[in-house]
């Protein structure tokens, strides 16, 4: 928010507000009651007309200000935030006290209640965050509320954390599945990922970009459209809702857009949504957004943020463990144990980088042992690569103090195909028809070289 309006009613509620703290966003004012001493607290500026659309005039809200009304009187705060509902509509407002609740306020769409004198400052702080994800939720709504079916769409293959973020957002928009499905390029391959899905109940349909005209509303969660391609299908080029977490990309138009970089997940935005907007938590959506967190930050261990902590703790009291640990631990096939056998059998370090060439194997295998590659002594970078279908496919993984995966993974890949991804965690793909016509052939220690003299060009930047 660009400032914060702070209006305390009475001389004891500024003085009290003095004593917290004023942030330098904040605007102080307050409204002297009869027989006050006119010595104003400092840094404070007194509303001499007192509480009216001619004092609301000259504080003059713009878009993004919010305020914040101190008043032990209901009659005051109820008046305040009615006055603010008719002369600053778009304001989002926040009321403090000891003895009013929303429960004594009027409707507005865009309002939190809290205690004041058990808050210290990083409370208040809080509040205003609360404030913030709470005009980003509405905004949302409001947006999505007149349309009649909404595309709620994931990356191809879909991971964990966009899984939950979808079906955060879902249920943030009060839709089921038949007017907002969760929609994918690509189905879930991992078997974790599988295991989410089928534990929660959840349906991912695969869709082609020609069925996208179904849906008069499009979101994306956890991915921008520069996943799809060098030229991604015109309809994700203009959409209505970008959440996500991953380094910002331009090229496309959207109405609202949270991006958070910052963020170690995307699941960790969903949670501020749900908490400023007051919605009930049930235990398998707290489920699926712990297990969002918990994988994409590798159980808050890599790029972690103060506020995925704050998230994580928050669903923690609330998740289902039982139904967490039928999604952690899903059963491998024997196929999966084969390929890891034969990779960690040929496993080789050089100048940091573990290469692991696999061969013909089922996608959701490469990543599962490229994580596995990273556990060998001496690896700052692991690459699990092999071949599926017709695609060569490699998963990367770092420690996460070198160069970005994401940015690694796309120098490896240009001109020959797709890919990208986070700082220690990337995926890329290669058109075998692409690799040939590159490099002659395809066989296991062609991949091998090929790979890994491009990894090391990309890694040291060359």
């Amino acid at each position: 928010m660009a400032r914060r309006i702070i209006v305390c009613d009475g001389l004891a509620s500024a003085r009290l507000w003095s004593r917290i703290g004023a942030d330098e966003a904040e605007v102080l004012t307050w409204v002297p009651r009869d027989g006050e001493s006119r010595s104003r607290p400092p840094g404070f500026h007194a509303l001499s007309r007192g509480l009216c659309a001619e004092s609301v005039a000259k504080l003059a809200p713009k878009t993004g200000d919010g305020f914040a009304f101190v008043s032990e009187d209901p009659t005051f705060a109820r008046a305040a935030v009615s006055l603010v509902a008719r002369e600053a509509p778009n304001s989002p407002v926040l009321v403090l006290s000891d003895s009013v609740t929303a429960e004594d306020l009027p409707s507005h769409p865009c309002l939190r209640a809290n205690g004041l004198r058990s808050l210290i400052r990083d409370d208040v702080d809080e509040e205003f965050d609360h404030l913030a994800n709470l005009r980003r939720v509405v905004a949302i709504r409001t947006l999505i509320e007149p349309r009649e079916k909404v595309g709620i769409l994931l990356q191809p293959d879909p991971d964990p954390d966009g899984i939950a973020g979808g079906y955060a957002l879902r249920a943030l928009i009060g839709r089921k599945s038949p007017t907002a499905p969760l929609i994918s390029f690509g189905e879930v391959k991992r078997p974790e990922n599988r295991a989410m899905v089928e534990a929660l109940g959840l349906e991912i349909r695969t869709v082609t970009p020609d069925e996208l005209d179904e849906f008069d509303a499009l979101a994306l969660v956890d991915v921008q459209p520069s996943v799809f391609g060098e030229s991604p299908p015109a309809r994700v080029l203009s959409v209505d809702v970008v959440i996500d977490h991953h380094p910002e990309r331009s090229g496309y138009d959207t109405v609202i857009r949270d991006i958070r970089p910052a963020y170690g997940a995307t699941a960790t935005i969903l949670t501020e949504y749900i908490r400023a907007a007051g919605m009930e938590l049930r235990p398998r959506l707290a489920t699926a957004l712990t297990y969002g967190i918990k994988s994409d930050t590798q159980l808050l261990g890599r790029e972690t943020s103060r506020q995925d902590m704050t998230a994580f703790a928050y669903l923690h009291s609330v998740h289902s463990p039982a139904l967490l640990r039928r999604i952690e631990r899903p059963a491998l096939p024997a196929e999966a144990l084969r390929a890891l056998g034969r990779a960690l059998s040929r496993t080789e370090i050089t100048d940091g980088v573990h290469l692991l060439v696999l061969g013909r194997v089922r996608e959701d295998v490469i990543p599962q042992v490229a994580d596995l590659g990273l556990q060998a002594e001496g690896a700052e970078w692991a690459i699990a690569a092999g071949i599926v279908k017709s695609d060569l496919v490699f998963s990367v993984r770092n420690v996460g103090y070198v160069r970005a995966a994401g940015d690694v993974v796309r120098a490896v890949v240009e001109g020959l195909g797709v890919g990208g991804g986070h700082r220690s965690m990337a995926k890329g793909i290669i058109p075998l028809k692409a690799f040939r016509k590159t490099y002659g052939d395809a066989t296991r220690t062609r991949i091998q070289n090929v790979l890994q003299a491009a990894f090391a060009k990309a890694i040291n930047g060359d």
